[in-house]
């Protein structure tokens, strides 16, 4: 049965601990219904600077988009707990539909 989610993504990089407290607050505290990491080529953000994966320069600051989704009402309480972890401008939201089982 389709059920109406709200997908988010989170924009961040490998450096420093930021990648992994965002998976293990989504994953042991929030508990949504599904989470994917996805580590980007390349990528620039506010300050213009350039990350770049290449074979002489294997880069450990990267960019990373952390995706996950659940019922809209689970959401909300979600990325209001992310906002404290997650700086302005670098979280989006759409709705969305998936195939969930009922509660």
């Amino acid at each position: 049965m389709k059920t109406n989610v709200t997908m988010v993504r989170v924009y961040c990089s490998e450096a420093g601990l930021k990648l992994d407290k965002l998976l293990n607050i989504l994953h042991d505290q929030e508990k949504v219904a599904g989470v994917t990491a996805f580590r980007g080529i390349a990528g620039f953000g506010k300050s213009g600077h350039f990350h770049t994966a290449s074979l002489l320069d294997m880069s450990l600051d990267m960019p990373v988009i952390i995706e996950f989704f659940d019922r809209p009402e689970k959401i909300a309480a979600v990325v209001d707990h992310l906002r404290a972890h997650v700086k302005p401008g670098h979280m989006v939201s759409w709705d969305a539909m998936a195939n969930l089982e009922q509660d």
